[in-house]
């Protein structure tokens, strides 16, 4: 049988996808390319362009295809752009979601891991790690939509023949260590990719929002995740399901935290070059520290982080910078001097 993988020619979906084919499993890909690249998905996987809550093509998706479970990461994921532009996010990451999810359950599909976020606990005590049993109060309507989404599998779970296993991202970083697919995306937001854009010339600068925070450094403190642990994540999850697991919940992270600055930093010594550095006032909910309690995971789905340093994962992201430069015929400027000092 096959897995529907949504979104899968985006950055973490097609490294979902090179994940399970490497499991030996059978793939199957819906996107729109919106920001995701058609050569990101891995020739192996039988791809479908489309929105993955356009029902004509999910009818034909569950038509030519035997699909077992659904790993669902198509949706909007820019904080900032889901306070400017709420509605479209209530849209892409829930409507279109209960959509999905009511044709899986049409087509009899048992199994569905969902792409969450740790946006939905909102501020906590910046001093401990977020469990799962932390409250949920999301300032953002990013934070917000996926949690809405949440509710409705613990719903239909209650409601159908149906389980699933939603996965908390904490800060996703890196790429695949073999330099098959990466972060892609024109105009990322992601810390780690546009402190490693800035450090080889394509980007300007790099904005530091807020200083003066309650953390060693002043700068926000966040749980940086390699992609690749990520996607092994799901993969577990998905064994779990297939092994008669219940729904449940789970964090994804490694509990330990970096700095902007930490982050920063370690590009400049991976890399070799400063870059410049801007200090802005801090954004609309941006907590001071937000850490991963991840045990549960690692206790219930045997999930075992293997990239666990941010050093590897700055590696492997201006390793894919060069590949993606390669790739798309783009010239790095070399860095003016003199340049601004981080830290």
């Amino acid at each position: 049988m096959a897995i529907l993988v949504t979104g899968g020619a985006g950055y973490i979906g097609s490294h979902m996808v090179w994940t399970l084919l490497d499991a030996g499993e059978d793939v199957v890909v819906i996107d729109r390319l919106s920001t995701g690249f058609r050569w990101a998905v891995a020739p192996a996987a039988r791809f479908y362009l489309g929105d993955a809550a356009d029902e004509s093509v999910l009818k034909k998706i569950f038509t030519e295809n035997d699909i077992e479970a659904i790993i669902h990461f198509a949706g909007s994921a820019v904080v900032s752009a889901s306070i400017t532009d709420p509605l479209a996010y209530y849209e892409n990451n829930t409507g279109k979601t209960r959509v999905l999810m009511s044709a899986a359950v049409d087509a009899g599909v048992r199994h569905f891991v969902f792409s969450s976020t740790a946006a939905v606990y909102g501020p906590q005590p910046s001093d401990k790690a977020v469990a799962e049993h932390a409250s949920l109060n999301p300032e953002t309507p990013y934070g917000l939509s996926k949690l809405m989404s949440e509710y409705m599998l613990r719903d239909a779970a209650a409601a159908y023949d149906f389980r699933y296993v939603a996965l908390r991202y904490f800060n996703v970083a890196g790429a695949d260590p073999q330099e098959r697919t990466g972060q892609s995306t024109e105009g990322a937001t992601h810390l780690v990719k546009v402190a490693c854009e800035a450090a080889l010339g394509r980007r300007r600068k790099v904005d530091i929002y807020g200083t003066d925070y309650a953390t060693h450094d002043g700068t926000g403190v966040r749980d940086y995740i390699h992609v690749s642990d990520l996607a092994d994540a799901h993969l577990r999850a998905l064994y779990h399901l297939r092994a008669g697991g219940r729904s449940l919940v789970a964090n994804c992270g490694y509990g330990m935290g970096y700095s902007v600055l930490d982050v920063l930093n370690m590009v400049t010594r991976v890399h070799g070059r400063t870059f410049n550095v801007h200090l802005a006032p801090r954004r609309p909910g941006d907590a001071a520290s937000v850490v991963a309690d991840s045990t549960f995971a690692r206790e219930t789905l045997g999930w075992t982080p293997r990239l666990n340093c941010l050093e590897t994962i700055v590696r492997s992201s201006l390793a894919w910078e060069g590949h993606l430069a390669e790739r798309l015929n783009i010239a790095y400027p070399a860095p003016r001097l003199p340049l601004a000092a981080v830290g």
